[in-house]
């Protein structure tokens, strides 16, 4: 066990924890071990919790802690804990929400500061199964632990499509992150982009030495022209299973609408699709998957 355990708040949407199968129980089932390897703090709102120790999971173990149910303001705890920690404790590394998108909660007050926090500080915020499965992947490679062979398959990019997706203010940082990460990004069968952030990307490629007649990156429209909309129908299509959207927490966005419905196609296909939403926690994801070695 790692000196100092990570801290994550978890919560889950009826859809992801009333039956046996439910995406929070393959979650528990595919990372019980690294859970307990790491030592990973897991502050669970309510109904969540309960679930968990309905199903046997986590039998005796002592990181899983009880905050209310969510009508009694668990879920508003967690965005305070993600902010700030208490009583000399750090605030928390991050957030895991397995979201229903028609369950109506996902969009009350508390779910969308919820996100918009862990973005602001850098956070991960999970909303997927394979996001939740990776991302201990990851939590396990940065503590020097060799990554579990069952998770090798997703480390795979060969099959895989990529969408990079940056906002105004954030198109510099996007640029500069593919730049560090150019070799492993290159790994991807396929990758796109919404319009201005793919015309930045090409030209960065055809800088490192990528063959001018061939885009490095397929463009899509701009966002608010209906290039989110264009990349969360081949999400559902489940043509693209990972998407790095760099999200601006402090503007305004006409298009939110539009934003809204490339998570949601996200969370639709949760078994498949992840979603990484700020500078810091694709670099952390990036550096990870260097060090495994896969």
């Amino acid at each position: 066990m790692i000196a100092t355990p990570l801290r994550f708040g978890l919560a889950a949407n009826r859809l992801h924890h009333e039956t046996p199968d439910a995406a929070l129980f393959k979650w528990l089932r595919a990372c019980s071990d690294t859970i307990r390897q790491l030592g990973v703090q897991l502050h669970t709102v309510g109904r969540t919790h309960d679930a968990i120790e309905r199903e046997g999971m986590l039998p005796g173990y002592s990181g899983l802690i009880r905050y209310p149910y969510g009508r009694e303001g668990g879920l508003m705890k967690l965005v305070a804990r993600v902010t700030e920690g208490r009583d000399d404790v750090a605030p928390f590394d991050g957030a895991i929400y397995l979201i229903d998108p028609v369950d109506p909660s996902s969009i009350f007050p508390e779910a969308l500061a919820l996100k918009r926090q862990c973005i602001t500080h850098g956070r991960p915020f999970i909303s997927t199964l394979a996001g939740a499965i990776e991302w201990m992947s990851v939590e396990r490679i940065h503590a020097g632990l060799s990554l579990d062979a069952a998770q090798q398959r997703s480390f795979d990019f060969s099959s895989q499509t990529l969408a990079l997706i940056s906002h105004d203010a954030l198109k510099e940082q996007m640029v500069a992150f593919a730049a560090d990460h150019f070799d492993l990004l290159s790994r991807f069968s396929k990758r796109v982009a919404t319009g201005t952030t793919g015309g930045l990307l090409n030209e960065l490629a055809w800088s490192r030495g990528w063959p001018r007649e061939r885009a490095w990156v397929q463009r899509y429209l701009s966002g608010p022209l209906g290039g989110d909309a264009q990349i969360a129908e081949i999400v559902l299509e489940r043509q693209c299973q990972r998407v790095i959207f760099f999200e601006d927490p402090h503007v305004a966005r006409q298009h939110e609408a539009d934003i809204q419905l490339l998570e949601r196609a996200v969370r639709v296909v949760t078994d498949i699709a992840s979603c990484a939403t700020s500078p810091t926690v694709a670099r952390r994801w990036a550096q990870a998957v260097e060090r495994s070695g896969v």
